[in-house]
């Protein structure tokens, strides 16, 4: 062996077209040479992940303001519109996807945004009045409005999965 082959780290693999005559075996690999005796036993690692499991389960939510998505008046708006079924449809009007939007404003004065099924629908002059009443219902809400669109057009893509479901089309 020359010199430069004595100071590399590894062995090169032979060429194919080279023949070994080497009788000496490889060591053979041990569970006792993975196990590094200073690391940390499963056990322990366990319990840490225990505890962060538990403080971030602890943790308080963000505060939401009560006009927000997820907030305390903006989820009794949207409970008060789930209490509104079309009357042809066994389905609420939220689940419908008849509800565009529902804004809260700083005054706790209520926008919905809202479209029926069709311009013919026959309760297209009660129901916006109805939504607007049971809107307004809501304690907490200083007053509401109903803004009735018709673009974008109402699809059943809108539904939700729950109405759906009620209707057999899942």
């Amino acid at each position: 062996m020359s010199t430069t082959e004595k100071d590399q780290d590894f062995i090169a693999a032979p060429s194919p077209t080279e023949q070994v005559v080497s009788s000496a075996k490889p060591p053979r690999a041990r569970v006792s040479d993975a196990v590094d005796p200073d690391a940390e036993a499963p056990r322990e690692k366990m319990e840490r992940k225990r505890d962060y499991l538990e403080g971030f389960l602890k943790k308080q939510p963000e505060s939401v303001g009560a006009g927000e998505p997820g907030g305390e008046l903006y989820e009794k708006v949207i409970a008060a519109l789930k209490e509104i079924y079309d009357p042809e449809i066994p389905v609420n009007i939220y689940d419908l996807g008849l509800i565009y939007g529902v804004e809260v404003g700083p005054d706790s004065d209520v926008v919905v945004t809202m479209t029926l099924t069709t311009p013919h629908c026959p309760v297209a002059e009660s129901m916006p009045g109805e939504v607007e009443l049971r809107a307004a219902s809501v304690p907490g809400v200083r007053d509401a409005e109903v803004n009735l669109v018709w673009d974008p057009p109402w699809s059943p893509e809108k539904m939700t999965d729950e109405a759906r479901l009620e209707l057999g089309m899942l």
